[in-house]
């Protein structure tokens, strides 16, 4: 059995590498998961450079420069809770948020 030990460890290291490079998380099999993954992650990032734009937009027109009133207003009145009296107002009824000691005893 003495000669044939490197032999067979060498075959078990090849057989080990081989399902890993197959099956593995960067394996052959698995490019579809990461393509898909990748396309997830694209359109994240897309969605999250339009929402960095209108940010940049509202930012540049909340400086002092070129301030625009009712973009402040807006901003004001989400902040406050304020409502102007000529304003309709429609109340969204939102399921209460439970707290955590009632989420334990629960």
């Amino acid at each position: 059995m003495k000669p044939y030990l490197p032999s067979v460890l060498i075959l078990l290291a090849v057989l080990y590498f081989g399902v890993h490079g197959l099956t593995g998380e960067r394996g052959v099999l698995s490019g579809k998961s990461r393509e898909a993954l990748l396309h997830k992650r694209q359109a994240e990032l897309s969605h999250l450079l339009e929402e960095r734009q209108d940010l940049e937009v509202r930012v540049r027109y909340l400086r002092s420069s070129s301030l625009s009133r009712d973009l402040l207003e807006e901003r004001a009145r989400a902040v406050i809770g304020f409502a102007d009296p000529r304003d309709y107002v429609v109340r969204v009824h939102t399921p209460a948020v439970r707290s955590p000691e009632a989420v334990r005893a629960g």
